[in-house]
């Protein structure tokens, strides 16, 4: 190697050393100026200052128990349906399609479910509130025909059953009630 390659070759590696050095050396002040997360006083959130709320949810078991006793109701009757239920905050916890049941049946029984867990009622009750307050049918992802039935745990929803698929509405509510019911039995 000749000597001007070797100088170079020299350059290169003392620029390189002094960048990572220059670099590392940056890193640890920085490091050493801010304090360590242990120092820092935790934010507090403390149930006494209200900031805090409790909900109750169902278990996946419980709702897996709920949908199928549905779902095993419409078979003794010969329907096919779909099953859903939904938790306190609308959120699908479970979907059964039965065999046969139609298209349009999946997402109604979502609806149903987030239907009465919403207004914490049977959406065979919600029905007549329609007739004074038509608009309510606009709200996003809510379905006012029978078939869904709430959950409810000290009077409060904690989750909601939807049944959809049967020829009509009251046996849809029928089946949801039933799936209701193996959570109480």
């Amino acid at each position: 190697m000749t000597d001007t390659k070797k100088r170079s070759t020299t350059k290169i590696v003392a620029v390189s050393a002094a960048v990572l050095a220059a670099g590392a050396i940056g890193a640890a002040a920085a490091n050493a100026a801010a304090p360590a997360a242990a120092d820092r006083p935790a934010a507090k959130a403390d149930a006494a200052d209200r900031n805090l709320t409790r909900d109750t949810h169902l278990t996946i078991a419980a709702a897996v128990k709920a949908a199928q006793a549905s779902l095993d109701a419409a078979a003794k009757e010969g329907q096919k349906v779909s099953v859903a239920v939904v938790d306190r905050n609308g959120n699908t916890l479970v979907t059964l399609r039965g065999d046969g049941a139609g298209p349009q049946s999946y997402a109604s029984a979502e609806k149903k479910a987030f239907t009465a867990v919403s207004w914490n009622a049977p959406t065979s009750a919600l029905m007549g509130r329609l007739s004074q307050t038509p608009n309510l049918k606009d709200i996003p992802g809510t379905l006012f025909l029978p078939g869904g039935a709430p959950v409810r745990a000290k009077g409060a929803p904690v989750a909601a059953v939807g049944v959809a698929g049967a020829p009509s509405g009251d046996l849809d509510e029928k089946f949801a009630q039933a799936g209701v019911a193996a959570l109480n039995g």
